[in-house]
């Protein structure tokens, strides 16, 4: 980080102190290591990292609202309070959270002292990637690196010891109570274990999916790296694994190496093909047993329609649950396919989502412990 952010929040230090908080120098050291990874341009960055390193006791976090509004957004902390920010955490994906904006956006005092005003990743939420900048698809990388999947969870046969349970483990309660010489000793219980699902992402990187590709690659290395078992591959006239690409911690890094093993990227489409190769080789290898196979594909296929219906059955048999998305869907709650590929796979798709802004990602996330 630059001089300049770090004396802005040096400063913002000391502004606490005065108040009466009790910020030392390793608090602000701390602060500016926590600031490295995030955006120093964002408010919600800067407040939730001030207030997780600099505010210690719960009675301080009122002063600590005043001091930050009035720091950062020039407000008059004299006026009536306002509420304070909240946090937004559903079903494993860790939502931006949403400081309000001050009551007069036009104020020159409501901008930062880093010169920016807040950031715009709310509206960037529902804004397709089609129609994105290239400044705004990198603002939406930045948001995606962040977001954490929780894949679903099945119960298993075997069986781990539980405090409570319907189920008693006389095997335990035997073994404790010879321990004692016959004493009695208390019913044990055990209960089923429970591990994650396999997810499969199967990306469509053609000509048609050009617009989207990109923004589904790096949700892809966000899935690899919030969850262990995920498999990635894409497809364009074949199809491509691209699981260790993704496992580099650098998004650019890993997207490089991504699309240097494609060959065919942003080519033709042939989905029933791709489908086809990944059922008869890691399905029948059981890559996809028990797993949540989630398909991002315009559906327009150039190939065999019979093709895409064997291989979508055939699919469907191996795995889980299909999730499909379309952005061709977009917002609309009463999309019909409209291309031969997308109609005749509908019937072998669990579920129909989007996947043209950053708002259908992440309620796909939101979605996915619920397949288990």
């Amino acid at each position: 980080m630059s001089g300049g952010p770090v004396r802005v929040l040096v400063g913002f230090g000391r502004a606490l102190r005065a108040r009466g908080i009790a910020v030392g120098a390793g608090d602000v050291e701390t602060f500016c290591a926590a600031m490295v990874p995030l955006d120093p341009t964002d408010l919600d960055d800067l407040y939730w990292a001030g207030r997780t390193t600099l505010v210690t006791r719960r009675d301080d976090l009122a002063v600590y609202d005043e001091v930050f509004r009035a720091y950062f957004l020039g407000e008059d902390t004299a006026g009536p309070p306002r509420p304070r920010p909240r946090t937004a955490v559903a079903a494993g994906v860790l939502e931006v959270p949403a400081v309000d904006p001050p009551p007069s956006a036009a104020d020159p005092g409501d901008e930062t002292r880093l010169g920016l005003v807040a950031s715009d990743a709310e509206a960037l939420r529902h804004r397709s990637f089609a129609a994105c900048t290239p400044d705004e698809l990198r603002a939406l990388r930045r948001i995606m690196a962040q977001m954490r999947l929780t894949p679903p969870r099945r119960r298993t046969r075997r069986t781990q010891r539980a405090t409570r349970g319907r189920v008693p483990d006389l095997r335990r309660t035997v073994r404790d109570s010879l321990r004692l010489h016959g004493e009695p000793v208390p019913l044990r219980r055990k209960r089923r274990r429970v591990k994650p699902r396999p997810l499969v992402l199967i990306l469509d990187v053609s000509g048609s999916m050009a617009d989207y590709s990109r923004a589904l690659l790096q949700f892809a290395h966000s899935a690899r790296h919030s969850a262990r078992r995920v498999e990635v591959f894409c497809f364009g006239t074949r199809l491509t694994r691209i699981t260790v690409a993704l496992q580099r911690r650098s998004p650019d890094e890993a997207l490089a190496r991504a699309a240097a093993l494609v060959v065919d990227w942003e080519g033709g489409t042939r989905i029933g093909a791709s489908i086809e190769e990944f059922v008869r080789g890691r399905g029948r290898r059981g890559g996809c047993r028990g797993a949540v196979v989630v398909i991002c594909s315009d559906g327009l296929d150039r190939g065999d329609p019979d093709t895409l219906a064997t291989a979508m059955e055939r699919l469907t048999r191996q795995c889980h649950r299909v999730v499909w998305m379309n952005p061709h869907r977009g917002d609309d709650p009463g999309y019909r396919p409209l291309t031969t590929g997308m109609m005749v796979a509908q019937p072998h798709v669990d579920l129909l989502l989007s996947g043209h802004d950053l708002s259908s990602l992440a309620e796909l996330a939101v979605l996915l412990p619920e397949l288990g």
